[in-house]
């Protein structure tokens, strides 16, 4: 169906790409209204793409052979995106609730207001669950370049 080092190389840059922007908005409030829908748009292709790329690599597993722990560690990826995009997405909004309120003077988005201490513990949050991500991508990464280049998956198939 879709090839694995392709779809598993657009993983791999889209979803450290949305690491970043996401430590970038949770330390730049003011940007999560100019980027915050494009960084919730790559970080959702990014989601997406995760379960193409698993399912492309059992594809791949069912030829060259299981690559052992890179399949299982590449089955717990969508359970760091998923959070990932929420909390991107609920950044966003309550950015965008808390400037709408800002503007009217008062409101759960006013100065020292409940929408402000919301999205410092969504930004917190989302830092912590960014920082994770980017360690479970590097771990997927290096193990899956172990199964390939250390000879595990693949020797007898590419005659």
């Amino acid at each position: 169906m879709f090839d694995h080092p392709l779809v598993v190389h657009a993983v791999v840059v889209l979803l450290p790409l949305a690491v970043l922007g996401t430590l970038a908005l949770a330390l730049r409030p003011a940007w999560r209204l100019r980027y915050g829908w494009l960084l919730v748009g790559v970080t959702a292709v990014a989601t997406v793409l995760v379960p193409v790329a698993t399912s492309s690599g059992e594809a791949l597993e069912r030829r060259v052979g299981n690559p052992g722990e890179h399949a299982e560690l590449g089955d717990t990826l969508i359970w760091f995106a998923a959070p990932l995009l929420v909390l991107v997405l609920a950044m966003v909004l309550l950015e965008r609730r808390r400037s709408g309120a800002t503007r009217d003077g008062d409101g759960p988005g006013a100065p020292g207001g409940p929408g402000r201490g919301l999205a410092t513990g969504v930004a917190v949050v989302a830092v912590v669950v960014a920082l994770g991500t980017a360690v479970q991508v590097y771990r997927i990464g290096d193990s899956g370049a172990r199964a390939v280049w250390g000879g595990s998956v693949g020797a007898s198939s590419a005659r």
